[in-house]
């Protein structure tokens, strides 16, 4: 459990939450974090002393640090189970499978709904790091740079601020990549690259809209140097998805994807922002097992 998530609401609304739970017959243990990266070190403890089954009580971040916990230990034996409860600022990767949030979460916890999840592996020059939602380099992690240094209190109107003040900012680069079967990497400048598990993130926001987290494949989106008055006509159809229709978009579902970047660039990933020199995605299938 984040006790900050969603600004302290975290803390107030889980009495009521566990209550139901444990009416239905769930044994639940709780670990409250005391700051960032610490969920990672209580998981992995955990993992070790054989617990199989988990559940982040936050928002996207803190699902993030649990996974990072949980891999790259859990490999190779069986799929751990996570579920969760978003009582903090949101959880996007939920949004696939339901709109009604923490109610849906609570369902799906009492019926034991599990499905095959894919955990997406990250290779950087400094380590390597592994996620279920999506990791984003441009616009998008632009976005939730500026949102979690200025705007992380305000809930879904900060992801709105943070879009017009990047749109002022406006800067369109080349990140250098190669998906599996190209012969060269790709150099042109564009808007953002995002490689996905699921379809949502901000909260509302359908980057990928064919994403599955089941397929085995990361699903990469990208969308070429787009104007601002452009984007701005489109911003929209970044809520629908139906932005991938646009002529400066593309699209495709692969197994690997390798980076030729000059220098470390910020990368928002699963609602998390950090500065990493990335060398290499691939996807573990069927990992983990989520409840949704």
């Amino acid at each position: 459990m984040n006790p900050a998530a969603g600004g302290g609401r975290s803390r107030n609304l889980l009495p009521s939450a566990l209550d139901r739970l444990r009416a239905g017959g769930l044994a639940v243990e709780i670990a409250e974090t005391q700051s960032p990266g610490q969920a990672s070190q209580i998981a992995g403890d955990a993992y070790r002393r054989g617990v199989q089954n988990f559940i982040a009580v936050g928002g996207d971040g803190t699902s993030y640090e649990i996974v990072n916990g949980l891999y790259p230990q859990a490999l190779g034996g069986e799929p751990p189970t996570l579920g969760f409860l978003p009582l903090g600022t949101g959880n996007s990767f939920l949004r696939d499978f339901s709109h009604h949030g923490v109610e849906h979460a609570i369902e799906a916890l009492l019926a034991g709904r599990r499905r095959a999840c894919d955990v997406l592996r990250l290779r950087h020059r400094d380590g390597v790091i592994h996620y279920i939602n999506l990791l984003s380099v441009g616009f998008a992690a632009d976005v939730a740079t500026l949102r979690a240094r200025r705007f992380s209190s305000w809930g879904e109107p900060g992801y709105v601020a943070s879009i017009f003040l990047t749109l002022a900012r406006f800067n369109r680069r080349p990140f250098p990549v190669r998906a599996e079967g190209e012969t060269e990497f790709d150099n042109r400048r564009c808007l953002f690259l995002s490689f996905n598990n699921s379809k949502f993130t901000g909260g509302t926001m359908m980057i990928a809209p064919k994403a599955e987290i089941d397929d085995g494949l990361v699903e990469y989106v990208r969308w070429g140097p787009i104007g601002r008055l452009g984007l701005i006509r489109n911003l929209s159809t970044l809520y629908d998805g139906t932005h991938i229709d646009h002529p400066l978009a593309e699209r495709k579902a692969v197994r690997r994807l390798e980076f030729n970047l000059d220098a470390p660039v910020d990368v928002m990933v699963d609602g998390e922002v950090l500065t990493l020199h990335c060398e290499e995605l691939d996807v573990l299938p069927g990992a983990l097992q989520v409840l949704v």
